[in-house]
């Protein structure tokens, strides 16, 4: 879908099966699964459930376990930083499940949000997951209305609900 050589996008099916995955992962990788379940293991043997909704964080460094417990269906963003962001002796799998995006899980950031600035008379509110390093990872959601988007950072995101139209302010 989009790849700027540092930054990539894209889908991804997978049928049942599952494997080790022993070396470092290259990427810091976050995904979004639309359909099917599956299990991020970590090096030490955590197990990481997801199904349709999670969104998931695999840490540039990982290693462990993937077993895919269903055909699965995934929309998925990567950021090819220069270093392991993650300190401790296991590099964890992050899943964020879909509960946890509801209104009442998140902070009304209408005054100063962290993604756009002032978002005027638009009511905004978002929750940041991960924030890790240059990978930042959150839910956010706005009334109906439109606004100036005062900064400037390189984003990826997916519309769950809703329609985002995004113009060119002249």
């Amino acid at each position: 879908l989009a790849d700027d050589g540092v930054f990539r996008g894209g889908s991804w099916y997978c049928s049942e099966g599952g494997w080790e995955s022993p070396n470092g992962k290259g990427v810091t990788e976050v995904f979004y699964m639309l359909e099917g379940h599956g299990m991020l293991g970590d090096a030490d043997g955590i197990k990481h459930f997801f199904g349709p909704g999670d969104m998931v964080t695999i840490p540039k460094g990982h290693t462990g376990r993937w077993d895919v417990n269903g055909p699965i269906h995934k929309i998925w963003a990567v950021n090819a930083h220069d270093k392991v962001e993650e300190s401790g002796p296991v590099i964890r799998v992050q899943v964020d499940h879909y509960k946890d995006y509801a209104t009442h899980c998140l902070a009304d950031t209408s005054a100063n949000d962290p993604l756009y600035g002032n978002t005027g008379s638009v009511s905004s509110a978002s929750n940041t997951f991960y924030n890790v390093g240059p990978t930042q990872v959150g839910v956010w959601t706005c009334e109906v209305g439109s606004f100036e988007v005062t900064c400037g950072e390189r984003q990826w995101f997916h519309v769950v609900e809703g329609t985002m139209f995004i113009t060119e302010s002249s």
